[in-house]
């Protein structure tokens, strides 16, 4: 029986292109030692006639932010009627949209906190929100544009207005939630072990401390209180099947303890494509199980879908 022929999708045209090539050559070095058959493809304008060429088994969606994970390229490839990983069309689209997303599972029961978004330009020289506040992109991943507003600032940030600004005018102005970065996977509906990431010499767990060496350090299973870690799972997987995710998730928290271990958890946001080398914090959570980068690739693989 010939081996499954899988295209690897990666690259692309979105801010997170570095990421995604780095998710993507890794996914598909451990395929090819898995045993399937390859290729790369580097995603551009003309990825419909470049699948429809290749006529792949399955296509490996390794892309991350805009038109790989907002349920744009699943739409070609539902089109194509081509197997894909990860999430379908709408689940991604709910995703990428973290107002979207917060309202989603918010009624769903999952704790988040108080936001609101805003044109960037109608931000003047008054606070649009008591601080401290983050604002953020709506659509955008790896903490693009994310910016932090302290207590102590006496106005917003000019680079939320300015003409440099490269994520959108649409930005989401949210309460900042002290306390410790915490996220959990979930894998075909079943939650994964939860991870602590402590970053090193960044404020926040921003674009360099997710990617750059050294930029962080990642604790699993977390050293938290047994009945806030079964919390975490759960939610997480609640998180997952409001959004109507597929495949592999993984929600983002912050549980502030200052004041005793009950503490606050705060649900942040849910990524269906997170980062996919064999340091990322969802192969190492299937690492955590005893599964290794490729087993836990092949399984992505077998479940790939169209009408997810």
């Amino acid at each position: 029986m010939s081996a499954k022929h899988v295209a690897v999708l990666m690259g692309g045209f979105s801010s997170e292109r570095p990421v995604s090539l780095s998710s993507g050559n890794a996914c598909a070095d451990a395929l090819e030692a898995e045993g399937f058959r390859v290729s790369r493809v580097d995603v551009g304008r003309d990825v419909a006639k470049v699948l429809s060429d290749l006529k792949p088994d399955v296509a490996f969606n390794a892309l991350h932010g805009p038109y790989g994970e907002d349920g744009t390229i699943q739409g070609v490839l539902e089109y194509l009627q081509i197997p894909y990983t990860h999430s379908g069309v709408l689940a991604s689209a709910l995703a990428m949209n973290k107002q979207v997303a917060k309202s989603v599972v918010s009624a769903a029961g999952v704790p988040v906190a108080e936001a609101l978004v805003i044109d960037r330009h109608a931000i003047g020289p008054e606070h649009p929100m008591k601080t401290p506040y983050v604002v953020k992109p709506v659509n955008e991943g790896s903490s693009f544009g994310v910016v932090i507003v302290r207590e102590d600032q006496s106005h917003p940030p000019q680079v939320i207005s300015s003409p440099e600004w490269r994520y959108g005018d649409r930005v989401m102005v949210e309460r900042y939630v002290y306390g410790r970065e915490l996220t959990c996977g979930v894998v075909n509906g079943r939650a994964m072990g939860v991870t602590e990431v402590i970053p090193v010499g960044h404020n926040f767990y921003d674009y360099d401390a997710k990617y750059a060496a050294g930029g962080s350090r990642h604790v699993i299973p977390a050293a938290i209180p047994e009945a806030l870690y079964a919390r975490i799972q759960a939610l997480a997987v609640l998180a997952h099947e409001a959004i109507g995710c597929r495949g592999v998730s993984r929600s983002d928290f912050r549980y502030d303890d200052r004041f005793g271990p009950e503490g606050e958890l705060i649900w942040l946001e849910i990524n269906t494509q997170p980062g996919m080398t064999p340091t990322s914090l969802v192969p190492e959570m299937a690492a955590h199980e005893g599964m290794s980068f490729g087993a836990f690739l092949s399984l992505l693989v077998e479940d790939a879908s169209c009408g997810r």
